[in-house]
């Protein structure tokens, strides 16, 4: 009989539990967010104002307070996301001036994979790979061993519009080298709140169509140790583009949602990733700005910051996943910027 994805043995030669992720046998960590950097540590990289940035800052989001400087990318971007194991965020295409430098247009997107360890603060970022497709504003997902990245918006000559794409790539974050195909989304997506927990991927509620992109209440799913095209999981309660990264613990996936400004809608919702159905109401907004702002988690709290609502913002707000109600200040980014890109060592995959 075939092995499935999550069977567990010791490995007698190393003396080490190992679990199947679908592909191979892979180690099961003894850490902890708490032993590797003193709590979930959450990253927020690049961006723009409309000046890009190529920085680092992070929080540890077992408190409150404003984010500091951590380290540098390789180059100055902005739209870019992150998948992430316990040890390592890894940051997947973005916007960056078609002529170089930290200002400018026209713009264009790109295909690096850049990597950073969370432990290792004021060490900068070092190659990792390609994607097979140069991208920004991607959808992002990850178990403990495999990230997977979705959709994104494609900008190839500057006298074109964004446009987006179906395809969906994949990375074993414990090495290095370029990311593989998947397989593909069921639409053309870009911009959206995603979740992971150990075994599947959830996309909510992102931006489709191509030329033209509309806001959407789809919710759509991967089983990440596995390779294949997306399914249908349900709706999300309002069709509004999201804060994007990965936000979610083991057992939910919240959405920080955010119309294009003037904003109107300031709703939080969640769902439960083991199940398929609809999202559920989860509360308020504290600051309407994640339009272009970006999110991460631990294990209790979802996090968003960034964006923009007819000016930069710079507040972060927090939830309590497994609660319900509106969202509260966590604090502020060291420096405000729109399409920051966001990670953590204690999401819901790992």
């Amino acid at each position: 009989m075939a092995l499935k994805a999550g069977a567990i043995r010791f490995n007698t030669d190393s003396s080490q539990m190992e679990i199947y992720d679908g592909n191979q046998w892979t180690g099961i960590l003894a850490t902890s967010p708490n032993q590797e950097t003193g709590g979930t540590r959450g990253l927020f990289a690049g961006g723009n104002t409309p000046t890009y940035f190529n920085n680092i800052q992070y929080v540890t989001m077992s408190t409150a307070g404003n984010a500091v400087d951590f380290s540098d990318l390789n180059t100055m971007g902005n739209a870019m996301n992150a998948v992430s194991s316990r040890t390592r965020g890894i940051y997947c295409g973005a916007f960056r001036p078609a002529g170089g430098g930290s200002s400018g247009s026209p713009y264009v997107s790109d295909n690096v994979i850049d990597v950073v360890t969370f432990a290792s603060t004021g060490l900068d970022a070092s190659n990792f790979g390609d994607l097979t497709v140069a991208r920004s504003n991607i959808l992002v997902m990850a178990s403990s061993t495999r990230g997977v990245m979705a959709g994104g918006d494609v900008r190839s000559n500057p006298a074109n519009t964004d446009s987006p794409v179906n395809t969906i790539d994949y990375i074993t974050m414990a090495s290095t080298g370029d990311a593989v195909d998947f397989g593909d989304a069921s639409d053309v997506v870009r911009n959206a709140s995603c979740g992971s927990s150990p075994t599947r991927g959830v996309m909510m509620g992102p931006q489709r169509g191509s030329p033209s992109t509309s806001n959407s209440n789809i919710i759509e799913y991967i089983t990440i140790s596995t390779l294949g095209n997306s399914s249908n999981f349900g709706d999300t309660t309002t069709a509004d583009s999201s804060a994007a990264g990965i936000i979610s613990n083991a057992v939910r996936a919240v959405r920080f949602t955010a119309s294009y400004a003037p904003n109107t809608d300031d709703v939080i919702d969640y769902l439960t990733i083991a199940t398929l159905g609809d999202s559920i109401d989860f509360g308020d907004l504290n600051h309407i700005s994640y339009n272009g702002g970006s999110g991460c988690a631990s294990p209790t709290r979802a996090i968003a910051g960034g964006g923009y609502d007819g000016g930069i913002a710079e507040e972060i707000d927090y939830v309590q996943i497994m609660t319900t109600g509106n969202a509260v200040d966590f604090g502020n980014l060291a420096e405000a910027r729109s399409q920051p890109g966001a990670c953590s060592n204690g999401h819901g995959g790992l």
